[in-house]
């Protein structure tokens, strides 16, 4: 057992999916999940309570496709959050995060009501991701996204937010840690390295999470979940890198390859160059010569039009010869 542990570390990974459910599923993780909305909005919102809802949507007609969340919840304000866990790159992640909360509000809208009633209440994205996002300022953490006016940046519709956690992306030292956000997110990315809950850490809000996460905990069918969810995490990272090595691979090929074409380049614009400069110099020294020429031509009393036949010179350049 001793080596087991070692090998899946003291702490459940909060990175996979066993460890999100594990952590904030409706069994024993309702409070962590108020605890980390509450910490997240900021008090953009409080939420006091919330009830856990179907995380697989069925098609609601034929060609809609069926989505699955992580955690889909709704809170006491009536607000719907929908919470995703990504740990590969996704080429299309803004369009899933869009078409989730469009599945989610078209199940809001009043149906069979007369008359012109739309309002719905909020809807929101949650995406917690390993691995950067493709947007402005790849160098930010945290995103917070809403409907906005391009001109004033006024928000144009306050109840539809997409909130990106890019962990990758968090590398404070601990000394650097400042509010309730930048703790979870130092335990999403060091829950599974930890032997012990930090000091720093609010254990108001964090003592939970380390009660339920000891991986000793687990019963044998929840070891043998864990372990797979934790070999699926594994193998994405393997992939990650693989894809990181290729492209770097690509790139000192391609920067090889640029340096040698480049060179070549020179080479032939020197080649040229230095062909054009001796053309040139040629040039320059056969019309001397023929200037020369042409003014000891005129010296001896010869007709313009045949010291033009003879040099090639223009009449008006020999008449200007002194």
């Amino acid at each position: 057992m001793a080596k087991k542990r070692n090998f899946l570390g003291k702490y459940v990974d909060m990175c996979t999916d066993f460890g999100m459910k594990r952590y904030f599923g409706p069994e024993v993780g309702k409070q962590n999940l108020i605890n980390f909305l509450n910490g997240l909005f900021q008090g953009e919102k409080v939420i006091v309570d919330l009830d856990y809802q179907q995380t697989e949507r069925n098609r609601e007609r034929e060609h809609d496709r069926k989505v699955i969340f992580d955690l889909y919840c709704t809170c006491d304000d009536g607000s719907h959050i929908i919470i995703e866990m990504q740990q590969l790159s996704q080429e299309f992640i803004k369009d899933r995060a869009v078409y989730y909360t469009s599945r989610i509000i078209n199940t809001l809208v009043p149906r069979g009501f007369k008359g012109n009633t739309y309002e719905l209440p909020e809807v929101y994205f949650i995406g917690i991701l390993d691995f950067v996002l493709d947007m402005p300022g790849t160098e930010r953490y945290y995103y917070d996204i809403a409907l906005c006016d391009r001109e004033s940046g006024d928000q144009f519709y306050s109840k539809l937010g997409y909130k990106f956690l890019v962990l990758p992306n968090f590398n404070r030292p601990i000394m650097a840690i400042k509010g309730i956000m930048d703790m979870w997110l130092y335990v999403f990315r060091h829950m599974s390295e930890l032997e012990e809950i930090p000091k720093f850490l609010d254990k108001r809000v964090f003592q939970l999470i380390f009660d339920i996460g000891e991986v000793t905990n687990l019963n044998p069918s929840d070891m043998n979940a864990y372990e797979l969810s934790l070999k699926d995490k594994r193998d994405a990272e393997a992939i990650r890198l693989s894809i990181i090595r290729q492209l770097e691979r690509a790139e000192k090929k391609g920067l090889a390859q640029g340096m040698e074409k480049g060179m070549e380049k020179g080479i032939e614009k020197g080649i040229e160059k230095g062909i054009a400069k001796g053309i040139a110099k040629e040039r320059a020294r056969v019309i001397a010569e023929k200037r020369e020429l042409a003014k000891e031509m005129k010296k001896d009393g010869l007709p313009i039009a045949q010291i033009v036949k003879f040099t090639k010179l223009s009449a008006e350049e020999i008449e200007k010869l002194k």
